[in-house]
């Protein structure tokens, strides 16, 4: 890769409780590549995407995080938002209480600090029409009812409204139907149009992909990368699956 670095994870161990998840991770993602994490569940690839946010129910022991040239390995999720990191959960929580569009307001106005209504909600309603969301999800509470597919499209509009430097998508086409995995991969398309922001996609299918240019593909066994590769390492685990592929070493 010869881009700038934008993320760099060194040597991570992660563990949640008395349990170490990941066991040595490294991995490096340039400014504007999209990276792709691949490998059977449980393997760990959820645990780096929620370690690299901040989550506090993953305790790094040991390597760091690096983004955008600063140490983040002990920065607290908000901090980690306002410098440009989003992450799309695989099962969005609901929220009573808290509409769709209040929640992406208060979002962006802890990332920018004040901002007009009026704009808002014009690029709110603009943002909406392009991923063919009904405007009434703007005023719902935010996943409260919502279908799966719902979700995910709620998640993706976050994405757009907040052009993070880095998005990671844990699993975002996980489950949905084709109508469905068509407008989350139109909202990603959008996302490299506007903010040429870079993106890492956790995932163990490839249906995300197929309309996306892939730099790199990264496969997770037992919390550790074991193979590393280009957009063809998608195409050997799509036509062989993971084992034969990560046996040919």
């Amino acid at each position: 890769m010869n881009k700038e670095q934008l993320l760099k994870v060194e040597n991570l161990h992660v563990s949640v409780g008395d349990k170490e998840i990941l066991h040595g991770v490294d991995l490096t993602v340039g400014r504007d590549e999209i990276h792709v994490l691949m490998g059977p569940n449980g393997t760990g690839k959820s645990t780096l995407g929620y370690a690299v946010t901040g989550n506090p129910a993953y305790s790094v022991t040991e390597g760091r995080i690096l983004f955008d040239g600063e140490d983040i390995t002990d920065m607290p999720v908000n901090e980690r938002a306002k410098r440009g990191i989003f992450l799309s959960f695989q099962n969005p929580l609901e929220v009573p209480g808290v509409t769709l569009s209040a929640f992406i307001r208060s979002a962006l106005e802890q990332k920018t600090g004040s901002l007009r209504l009026w704009d808002f909600k014009k690029k709110l309603a603009e943002t909406m029409k392009l991923l063919q969301m009904d405007a009434s999800y703007a005023e719902r509470d935010l996943n409260v009812g919502f279908s799966g597919g719902e979700k995910k499209k709620a998640e993706i509009l976050q994405m757009l409204m907040l052009e993070p430097k880095l998005a990671i998508l844990d699993e975002t086409d996980s489950g949905l139907d084709v109508d469905a995995v068509r407008t989350v991969s139109e909202g990603v398309r959008l996302y490299r149009e506007r903010v040429h922001g870079s993106l890492l996609i956790i995932t163990h299918s490839t249906r995300i992909l197929e309309a996306l240019h892939v730099d790199a593909a990264h496969v997770m066994e037992n919390g550790v990368i074991v193979k590393n590769g280009g957009a063809e390492l998608v195409g050997a685990i799509n036509e062989s699956g993971f084992a034969a592929v990560n046996a040919q070493d």
